[in-house]
Protein backbone atom coordinates (compact mmCIF):
# COMPACT_ATOMS: atom_id res chain seq x y z
CA UNK A 1 0.00 0.00 0.00
CA UNK A 2 1.22 3.40 -0.76
CA UNK A 3 1.94 5.70 1.75
CA UNK A 4 -0.04 9.48 1.59
CA UNK A 5 0.89 12.64 3.03
CA UNK A 6 -1.71 14.35 5.10
CA UNK A 7 -1.49 18.01 6.56
CA UNK A 8 -3.12 17.77 10.52
CA UNK A 9 -3.67 21.05 12.19
CA UNK A 10 -5.04 21.88 15.34
CA UNK A 11 -5.89 23.64 18.01
CA UNK A 12 -5.22 22.38 21.88
CA UNK A 13 -8.22 23.25 24.66
CA UNK A 14 -6.68 24.17 28.11
CA UNK A 15 -5.11 20.88 29.86
CA UNK A 16 -4.27 19.56 26.47
CA UNK A 17 -1.04 17.46 26.16
CA UNK A 18 1.16 18.53 23.88
CA UNK A 19 4.03 16.08 24.50
CA UNK A 20 1.44 13.26 23.77
CA UNK A 21 0.20 15.03 20.53
CA UNK A 22 3.56 15.02 19.49
CA UNK A 23 4.80 11.47 20.00
CA UNK A 24 1.48 10.43 18.09
CA UNK A 25 2.18 12.47 15.04
CA UNK A 26 5.99 11.27 15.45
CA UNK A 27 4.89 7.54 14.91
CA UNK A 28 3.91 7.98 11.58
CA UNK A 29 6.33 6.57 8.97
CA UNK A 30 7.18 9.74 8.03
CA UNK A 31 6.32 13.40 9.38
CA UNK A 32 7.49 16.87 9.72
CA UNK A 33 6.33 20.05 12.20
CA UNK A 34 5.78 22.10 9.49
CA UNK A 35 4.25 25.55 12.01
CA UNK A 36 3.42 25.40 15.58
CA UNK A 37 0.31 24.18 15.07
CA UNK A 38 0.75 22.24 11.65
CA UNK A 39 2.34 18.92 10.86
CA UNK A 40 2.90 17.00 7.83
CA UNK A 41 2.58 13.04 8.20
CA UNK A 42 3.24 9.87 6.13
CA UNK A 43 1.05 6.72 6.25
CA UNK A 44 -1.16 4.12 4.06
CA UNK A 45 -4.02 5.10 6.91
CA UNK A 46 -6.84 7.24 6.05
CA UNK A 47 -7.39 10.64 6.86
CA UNK A 48 -10.49 9.44 8.91
CA UNK A 49 -8.15 6.40 11.08
CA UNK A 50 -5.71 9.67 11.60
CA UNK A 51 -8.31 11.65 13.32
CA UNK A 52 -9.75 8.73 14.98
CA UNK A 53 -6.18 8.03 16.75
CA UNK A 54 -5.23 11.68 17.29
CA UNK A 55 -8.65 11.99 18.70
CA UNK A 56 -8.23 9.67 21.42
CA UNK A 57 -5.68 12.13 23.19
CA UNK A 58 -7.52 15.52 22.59
CA UNK A 59 -9.42 16.98 25.36
CA UNK A 60 -12.58 18.10 25.78
CA UNK A 61 -12.76 21.91 22.95
CA UNK A 62 -9.59 20.75 21.13
CA UNK A 63 -10.13 21.31 17.15
CA UNK A 64 -8.65 18.91 14.61
CA UNK A 65 -8.17 18.73 10.65
CA UNK A 66 -6.56 16.04 8.71
CA UNK A 67 -6.55 17.07 5.08
CA UNK A 68 -4.86 14.78 2.39
CA UNK A 69 -2.38 16.46 0.47
CA UNK A 70 -3.13 16.95 -3.15
CA UNK A 71 0.71 17.32 -3.99
CA UNK A 72 0.73 20.84 -4.68
CA UNK A 73 1.80 23.21 -1.88
CA UNK A 74 3.90 26.59 -1.54
CA UNK A 75 5.11 27.87 1.65
CA UNK A 76 7.13 30.30 3.45
CA UNK A 77 9.86 29.62 6.72
CA UNK A 78 8.26 26.63 8.02
CA UNK A 79 10.31 25.05 11.34
CA UNK A 80 10.66 21.94 9.64
CA UNK A 81 13.40 21.54 6.22
CA UNK A 82 11.89 22.88 3.17
CA UNK A 83 14.03 19.29 1.74
CA UNK A 84 11.55 17.33 3.71
CA UNK A 85 8.26 19.24 1.99
CA UNK A 86 9.37 19.32 -1.26
CA UNK A 87 9.87 15.57 -1.46
CA UNK A 88 6.62 14.43 0.77
CA UNK A 89 3.81 17.09 0.32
Amino acid sequence: MEKKSYIVSYDLADGGDYEKLFEKLKSYSGWAHITESTWAVLTTKEASEIRDEIEKILVEGSRLIVVESANVAAWRNPICSNKWLKDNV
